[in-house]
């Protein structure tokens, strides 16, 4: 193999890194939102332990209970989406591995019939990348409705709980950031 083909080889192994950086920066971020659920399924867990050892009862402990259900239940949905996320961004991880080990494979075996396999790898790889982000989307939008819904919880429960005149006070500003009333 000559020097230019050489370097030419190693140029396309290197060209998958950028995607494999791309990878393990999703791979950390999809992990840290992981944590971040594990995190608030433990305070809510204590949230709901306290609740049973102080024998709270009536609307109030009600309505919180529902909404500690509630936001269980979308963060066990959040939870399965992103770890679907975190095997699929490791799949996609060993695919562009796979291409640039590829590339030198058959640069050096000289079998250019098999120039097929590295796109092949390539491009499951960046199918992968995209499913996992198309899942992140749809994790964070479910995110989302969580934090309209607790936000929803805390303003109802902040109308009962403050006086009148502030309720009113502050009424026109959120009114266009609630989904009802």
């Amino acid at each position: 193999m000559d020097p230019e083909s050489a370097i030419a080889v190693l140029t396309a192994m290197i060209t998958p890194a950028v995607l494999i950086s791309a990878c393990g920066s999703m791979i950390l971020s999809t992990s840290t939102r992981l944590g971040r659920i594990v995190d608030r399924v433990r305070s809510l867990s204590d949230r709901l332990e306290e609740m049973n050892q102080s024998n709270e009862r009536g609307e109030a402990a009600k309505a919180r209970l529902e909404m500690i259900f509630q936001q269980l239940d979308k963060l066990t949905s959040r939870s399965r989406i992103l770890q679907r996320c975190m095997v699929t961004f490791y799949l996609s991880l060993g695919m562009f591995v796979a291409t640039s080990v590829a590339i030198g494979v058959v640069a050096f075996s000289g079998r250019p019939r098999y120039n097929l396999i590295p796109v092949g790898l390539g491009i499951a790889g960046a199918c992968f990348l995209f499913y996992g982000s198309i899942l992140l989307i749809l994790e964070a939008r479910l995110a989302l409705s969580t934090i309209h819904s607790e936000m929803d919880y805390i303003w109802s429960q902040s109308k009962k709980n403050a006086p009148a005149e502030i309720v009113e006070q502050y009424k026109p500003h959120f009114v266009h950031f609630r989904r009802h009333e």
